[in-house]
Protein backbone atom coordinates (compact mmCIF):
# COMPACT_ATOMS: atom_id res chain seq x y z
CA UNK A 1 0.00 0.00 0.00
CA UNK A 2 1.44 3.73 -0.58
CA UNK A 3 -1.50 5.42 2.14
CA UNK A 4 -2.97 4.52 4.59
CA UNK A 5 -6.07 6.02 5.80
CA UNK A 6 -7.10 6.35 9.89
CA UNK A 7 -10.19 7.56 11.60
CA UNK A 8 -13.61 8.39 10.53
CA UNK A 9 -15.25 6.44 8.50
CA UNK A 10 -19.59 7.41 7.56
CA UNK A 11 -22.02 6.16 5.19
CA UNK A 12 -23.53 9.36 3.51
CA UNK A 13 -27.21 9.04 2.24
CA UNK A 14 -27.58 12.43 0.20
CA UNK A 15 -30.41 14.01 -1.88
CA UNK A 16 -30.81 17.07 -3.98
CA UNK A 17 -31.67 19.25 -4.69
CA UNK A 18 -33.76 20.05 -1.43
CA UNK A 19 -35.40 23.64 -0.51
CA UNK A 20 -37.06 22.74 2.40
CA UNK A 21 -38.44 19.80 4.82
CA UNK A 22 -41.83 19.15 4.33
CA UNK A 23 -44.18 18.81 7.16
CA UNK A 24 -46.39 16.04 8.56
CA UNK A 25 -45.97 12.90 5.84
CA UNK A 26 -46.28 15.20 2.75
CA UNK A 27 -43.76 13.85 0.26
CA UNK A 28 -41.06 16.13 -2.18
CA UNK A 29 -39.91 14.67 -5.59
CA UNK A 30 -35.85 14.74 -5.82
CA UNK A 31 -33.74 14.73 -8.92
CA UNK A 32 -31.21 12.46 -6.95
CA UNK A 33 -30.44 10.38 -4.00
CA UNK A 34 -27.00 8.53 -3.60
CA UNK A 35 -25.41 6.31 -0.81
CA UNK A 36 -21.52 6.46 -0.44
CA UNK A 37 -18.89 6.08 1.38
CA UNK A 38 -18.02 9.16 3.66
CA UNK A 39 -16.10 10.63 6.42
CA UNK A 40 -12.22 11.92 7.06
CA UNK A 41 -10.71 8.61 5.95
CA UNK A 42 -13.44 6.88 4.17
CA UNK A 43 -14.16 9.25 1.75
CA UNK A 44 -10.60 10.20 1.51
CA UNK A 45 -9.84 6.74 1.18
CA UNK A 46 -11.87 6.68 -2.41
CA UNK A 47 -10.50 9.76 -3.55
CA UNK A 48 -6.84 8.39 -3.04
CA UNK A 49 -7.88 5.62 -5.04
CA UNK A 50 -8.77 7.41 -7.66
CA UNK A 51 -6.26 9.98 -7.99
CA UNK A 52 -3.12 6.74 -8.79
CA UNK A 53 -3.01 5.64 -4.83
CA UNK A 54 -2.64 2.46 -3.26
CA UNK A 55 -4.71 2.51 -0.18
CA UNK A 56 -5.74 0.52 2.93
CA UNK A 57 -7.92 2.21 5.64
CA UNK A 58 -8.41 1.50 9.08
CA UNK A 59 -11.09 2.35 11.46
CA UNK A 60 -14.46 0.93 12.69
CA UNK A 61 -17.73 0.34 11.28
CA UNK A 62 -20.72 -1.76 13.11
CA UNK A 63 -21.90 -5.03 12.49
CA UNK A 64 -25.69 -3.66 10.60
CA UNK A 65 -26.37 -3.51 7.13
CA UNK A 66 -24.52 0.06 6.58
CA UNK A 67 -21.31 -1.28 7.87
CA UNK A 68 -22.04 -3.83 4.88
CA UNK A 69 -22.92 -1.25 2.43
CA UNK A 70 -19.13 0.93 3.31
CA UNK A 71 -16.84 -2.28 3.56
CA UNK A 72 -18.83 -3.53 -0.22
CA UNK A 73 -18.60 0.21 -1.48
CA UNK A 74 -15.09 0.93 0.07
CA UNK A 75 -13.86 -2.12 -1.59
CA UNK A 76 -15.66 -1.86 -4.63
CA UNK A 77 -13.70 1.29 -5.15
CA UNK A 78 -10.06 -0.50 -4.62
CA UNK A 79 -10.06 0.30 -0.81
CA UNK A 80 -8.19 -2.19 1.09
CA UNK A 81 -10.55 -2.90 4.05
CA UNK A 82 -8.75 -5.76 5.58
CA UNK A 83 -7.77 -3.54 8.46
CA UNK A 84 -11.35 -2.43 9.14
CA UNK A 85 -12.68 -3.51 12.49
CA UNK A 86 -16.45 -4.31 12.95
CA UNK A 87 -18.05 -3.79 16.00
CA UNK A 88 -20.49 -6.20 17.48
CA UNK A 89 -23.51 -4.80 18.40
CA UNK A 90 -22.53 -0.43 17.47
CA UNK A 91 -23.98 1.27 14.53
CA UNK A 92 -22.42 2.41 11.99
CA UNK A 93 -21.91 6.00 11.42
CA UNK A 94 -24.42 7.75 9.05
CA UNK A 95 -25.32 10.66 8.01
CA UNK A 96 -28.57 12.23 5.92
CA UNK A 97 -27.77 15.25 3.88
CA UNK A 98 -30.36 17.44 2.18
CA UNK A 99 -28.47 19.49 -0.56
CA UNK A 100 -29.53 22.56 -1.16
CA UNK A 101 -29.85 23.90 -4.82
CA UNK A 102 -26.96 26.22 -3.96
CA UNK A 103 -24.98 22.77 -3.00
CA UNK A 104 -25.19 24.00 0.76
CA UNK A 105 -25.44 20.67 3.13
CA UNK A 106 -27.07 20.71 6.50
CA UNK A 107 -26.61 17.35 7.94
CA UNK A 108 -28.42 14.68 10.54
CA UNK A 109 -25.67 12.33 12.04
CA UNK A 110 -24.85 9.53 14.25
CA UNK A 111 -21.33 8.86 15.41
CA UNK A 112 -21.89 5.50 15.77
CA UNK A 113 -18.82 3.06 15.85
CA UNK A 114 -16.15 6.21 15.53
CA UNK A 115 -16.51 7.34 18.97
CA UNK A 116 -14.88 3.95 19.92
CA UNK A 117 -11.76 3.73 17.66
CA UNK A 118 -8.85 2.90 19.54
CA UNK A 119 -5.01 2.87 19.25
CA UNK A 120 -5.71 -1.13 19.55
CA UNK A 121 -7.68 -1.33 16.55
CA UNK A 122 -4.70 -0.32 14.22
CA UNK A 123 -2.08 -2.41 12.64
CA UNK A 124 1.38 -0.48 13.84
CA UNK A 125 3.10 -3.33 10.99
CA UNK A 126 0.90 -1.76 8.22
CA UNK A 127 1.44 1.90 9.09
CA UNK A 128 5.37 1.66 9.22
CA UNK A 129 5.10 0.01 5.76
CA UNK A 130 3.42 2.79 3.69
CA UNK A 131 4.61 5.91 2.33
CA UNK A 132 1.85 8.62 3.96
CA UNK A 133 -1.05 8.28 6.80
CA UNK A 134 -3.73 10.48 6.45
CA UNK A 135 -5.52 10.79 9.75
CA UNK A 136 -9.22 11.48 9.12
CA UNK A 137 -11.45 12.83 12.17
CA UNK A 138 -8.80 12.79 14.98
CA UNK A 139 -11.54 15.11 17.25
CA UNK A 140 -14.25 12.32 16.65
CA UNK A 141 -12.11 8.98 17.17
CA UNK A 142 -9.99 10.70 20.44
CA UNK A 143 -9.84 7.46 21.06
CA UNK A 144 -6.80 7.43 19.29
CA UNK A 145 -4.67 10.61 21.36
CA UNK A 146 -2.94 7.63 22.57
CA UNK A 147 0.77 7.93 23.44
CA UNK A 148 1.77 4.86 22.25
CA UNK A 149 0.11 6.00 18.57
CA UNK A 150 1.78 9.08 18.83
CA UNK A 151 5.10 7.28 19.29
CA UNK A 152 4.57 5.22 16.13
CA UNK A 153 3.58 8.37 14.40
CA UNK A 154 6.74 9.58 15.12
CA UNK A 155 8.89 6.43 14.49
CA UNK A 156 7.40 6.70 10.91
CA UNK A 157 7.64 10.23 10.32
CA UNK A 158 11.20 10.20 11.25
CA UNK A 159 11.79 6.95 8.39
CA UNK A 160 10.46 9.55 6.04
CA UNK A 161 6.69 8.67 5.99
CA UNK A 162 4.37 11.70 5.66
CA UNK A 163 1.78 12.02 7.75
CA UNK A 164 -1.88 14.53 7.09
CA UNK A 165 -4.54 15.43 9.42
CA UNK A 166 -8.13 16.50 8.73
CA UNK A 167 -10.78 17.55 11.50
CA UNK A 168 -14.50 16.31 11.36
CA UNK A 169 -16.26 18.70 13.69
CA UNK A 170 -17.02 21.90 14.49
CA UNK A 171 -17.26 21.38 18.44
CA UNK A 172 -14.39 23.30 20.45
CA UNK A 173 -13.70 20.68 22.78
CA UNK A 174 -13.25 18.03 20.68
CA UNK A 175 -11.59 20.61 18.29
CA UNK A 176 -8.84 21.78 21.19
CA UNK A 177 -8.08 17.73 22.39
CA UNK A 178 -7.32 17.19 18.40
CA UNK A 179 -4.43 20.05 18.75
CA UNK A 180 -2.53 17.24 20.86
CA UNK A 181 -2.09 15.48 17.27
CA UNK A 182 -0.22 18.60 16.02
CA UNK A 183 3.78 17.99 17.01
CA UNK A 184 3.08 14.26 15.74
CA UNK A 185 2.21 15.29 11.89
CA UNK A 186 3.25 16.92 9.26
CA UNK A 187 0.57 18.83 7.45
CA UNK A 188 -3.09 20.07 8.98
CA UNK A 189 -5.77 20.71 6.71
CA UNK A 190 -8.94 22.58 8.87
CA UNK A 191 -11.09 24.39 7.75
CA UNK A 192 -12.05 27.88 8.70
CA UNK A 193 -14.45 27.59 10.83
CA UNK A 194 -11.72 24.95 12.64
CA UNK A 195 -8.82 27.20 12.78
CA UNK A 196 -10.40 29.59 14.11
CA UNK A 197 -12.34 27.23 17.04
CA UNK A 198 -9.20 25.35 17.67
CA UNK A 199 -7.15 28.60 18.66
CA UNK A 200 -9.57 30.90 19.53
CA UNK A 201 -8.05 33.37 17.05
CA UNK A 202 -9.53 36.46 15.46
CA UNK A 203 -9.02 35.61 11.67
CA UNK A 204 -7.76 32.73 9.35
CA UNK A 205 -4.12 33.66 9.52
CA UNK A 206 -3.54 34.62 13.29
CA UNK A 207 -5.04 30.85 13.57
CA UNK A 208 -3.24 29.26 11.06
CA UNK A 209 0.39 30.65 12.08
CA UNK A 210 -0.92 29.49 16.00
CA UNK A 211 -0.85 25.81 14.58
CA UNK A 212 1.88 26.11 12.37
CA UNK A 213 3.45 27.00 16.26
CA UNK A 214 2.38 23.67 17.56
CA UNK A 215 4.83 21.65 15.04
CA UNK A 216 3.22 20.77 11.93
CA UNK A 217 5.56 21.38 8.45
CA UNK A 218 2.59 23.07 7.28
CA UNK A 219 -0.93 24.27 8.18
CA UNK A 220 -3.69 24.46 4.87
CA UNK A 221 -6.95 26.57 6.02
CA UNK A 222 -9.71 25.25 3.69
CA UNK A 223 -12.11 28.45 2.63
CA UNK A 224 -14.71 27.59 0.73
CA UNK A 225 -15.52 29.40 -2.24
CA UNK A 226 -11.99 31.68 -1.52
CA UNK A 227 -10.48 28.96 -1.97
CA UNK A 228 -7.03 27.90 0.84
CA UNK A 229 -4.40 29.39 2.77
CA UNK A 230 -1.16 27.46 2.92
CA UNK A 231 1.09 28.61 5.90
CA UNK A 232 4.86 26.99 6.64
CA UNK A 233 7.38 29.11 8.51
CA UNK A 234 8.78 30.56 4.93
CA UNK A 235 5.36 32.33 4.86
CA UNK A 236 1.66 32.66 3.93
CA UNK A 237 -0.32 32.46 0.62
CA UNK A 238 -3.28 32.30 -0.73
CA UNK A 239 -4.84 29.62 -3.36
CA UNK A 240 -7.93 30.44 -5.34
CA UNK A 241 -10.61 28.33 -5.69
CA UNK A 242 -11.76 27.41 -9.04
CA UNK A 243 -14.89 28.29 -10.70
CA UNK A 244 -17.20 25.22 -10.98
CA UNK A 245 -21.01 25.00 -11.67
CA UNK A 246 -21.14 23.58 -7.72
CA UNK A 247 -23.81 20.58 -6.99
CA UNK A 248 -22.71 19.67 -3.96
CA UNK A 249 -20.06 20.57 -1.40
CA UNK A 250 -20.28 17.37 0.06
CA UNK A 251 -16.70 15.78 0.19
CA UNK A 252 -14.83 19.02 -0.98
CA UNK A 253 -12.67 18.58 2.13
CA UNK A 254 -11.47 15.19 1.37
CA UNK A 255 -10.82 15.72 -2.19
CA UNK A 256 -8.23 18.69 -1.23
CA UNK A 257 -6.66 16.83 1.33
CA UNK A 258 -6.80 13.59 -1.32
CA UNK A 259 -5.26 15.37 -4.15
CA UNK A 260 -2.82 17.41 -1.34
CA UNK A 261 -1.31 14.28 -0.25
CA UNK A 262 -0.80 12.98 -4.31
CA UNK A 263 0.74 15.92 -5.36
CA UNK A 264 3.29 15.64 -2.52
CA UNK A 265 3.53 11.96 -3.41
CA UNK A 266 4.15 13.12 -6.83
CA UNK A 267 7.23 15.21 -5.49
CA UNK A 268 5.43 18.52 -5.56
CA UNK A 269 6.17 21.19 -3.70
CA UNK A 270 3.23 22.36 -0.76
CA UNK A 271 1.69 25.03 -2.79
CA UNK A 272 1.86 22.99 -6.54
CA UNK A 273 0.23 20.12 -3.50
CA UNK A 274 -2.51 22.37 -2.85
CA UNK A 275 -3.40 23.72 -6.10
CA UNK A 276 -3.96 19.84 -7.04
CA UNK A 277 -5.51 19.31 -4.01
CA UNK A 278 -8.02 22.44 -4.96
CA UNK A 279 -8.04 20.96 -8.73
CA UNK A 280 -9.80 17.51 -6.63
CA UNK A 281 -13.02 19.39 -4.68
CA UNK A 282 -13.63 21.40 -7.99
CA UNK A 283 -14.42 18.21 -9.32
CA UNK A 284 -15.85 16.95 -6.18
CA UNK A 285 -18.08 20.04 -6.01
CA UNK A 286 -20.11 19.33 -9.43
CA UNK A 287 -21.67 16.26 -8.54
CA UNK A 288 -23.25 14.29 -5.50
CA UNK A 289 -21.68 12.75 -2.83
CA UNK A 290 -17.91 12.75 -1.47
CA UNK A 291 -16.41 11.16 -4.75
CA UNK A 292 -18.68 12.26 -7.36
CA UNK A 293 -16.86 14.37 -10.19
CA UNK A 294 -13.68 12.46 -9.61
CA UNK A 295 -12.32 10.01 -12.43
CA UNK A 296 -8.48 10.41 -11.95
CA UNK A 297 -5.42 12.06 -11.91
CA UNK A 298 -4.89 13.13 -15.49
CA UNK A 299 -8.51 14.67 -15.45
CA UNK A 300 -8.13 16.33 -12.44
CA UNK A 301 -5.38 18.06 -13.22
CA UNK A 302 -6.57 19.35 -16.85
CA UNK A 303 -9.27 21.61 -14.06
CA UNK A 304 -6.22 23.39 -13.61
CA UNK A 305 -6.08 24.25 -17.14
Amino acid sequence: MTVATVGVHIVDILARPIDHIPEGQDTVLVEQIRLTAAGAAAGTAVDLVKLGNSVITMGAAGDDELGDFLVAVLAKRGVDVSRLVRRAGEQTAASILPIRPDGGRPSFHVPGANLSVTYADLDPDVLRGVRAIHLGGMDVTFGLGDPAFFALLDEVRASGTVITMDLLSEMPDLLGMARAFLPHVDYVLPNEAQALLMTGASDVGEAARALLADGPRGVLVTLGAAGSLVVTPEGAEAVPALKVDVSDTTGCGDAYCAGFLTGLLHGQDVLTAARWGTAAAARVATGLGSDAGLIDLDSTLRTLG
